[in-house]
């Protein structure tokens, strides 16, 4: 009995204790300031990587819905518009086997993105923001394919990631 009481009120201590020390998981919030609904425009694609502005425009917006309590909505009931463009996706060898045949390479992936108001001013940006990832290049044509995609598809993630803890962090 002695033992339960103890163990009560030690759970209450580290409850209150985490209750009143301002702990709190990660997420929440508005992605700048005020910004409680965005207008995410569709990614400017200046890469040869074809899909790559449609990967990139739906990883933001899933981070911006998961992670954020801003709503994404049309630009008409709008506060702030995200506008971004791929620079450039580029690919790189990492290891070959002979000198002509290669066995890693690795993408990496340049963006910009903008944040505006409704004015046209821009309230938050990052230029040349960039992130890489390594695949196993593949013989067969269809599996290289579609490692390189899954790769593309990797930095997306990790770059939308990535902005809006910056642009919630006003960085």
């Amino acid at each position: 009995m002695k033992n339960l009481k103890l163990i009560t009120i030690l759970l209450l201590f580290t409850s209150a204790l985490f209750a009143s020390c301002g702990y709190q998981f990660e997420g929440g919030g508005y992605i700048n300031s005020d910004v409680t609904h965005v207008a995410v425009e569709m990614m400017d694609n200046k890469s040869s990587e074809t899909g790559a502005d449609i990967k990139f425009t739906n990883a933001l917006i899933k981070e911006i819905m998961e992670k954020t309590d801003t709503k994404i909505t049309d630009t008409s009931k709008a506060i702030a518009i995200l506008k971004g463009k791929i620079n450039s996706i580029t690919f790189a060898t990492l290891s070959r086997s002979t000198s002509e045949s290669v066995m890693e390479r690795r993408v990496t992936a340049n963006v910009d993105i903008q944040l505006f108001n409704k004015d046209g001013k821009i309230i938050w940006a990052v230029k040349n923001f960039s992130s890489n990832e390594d695949y196993k290049v593949s013989d067969d044509s269809i599996t290289d394919e579609s490692n390189k995609a899954e790769a593309v598809n990797k930095i997306s993630i990790r770059m939308a990631e990535k902005i809006v803890s910056k642009m919630m962090n006003n960085f």
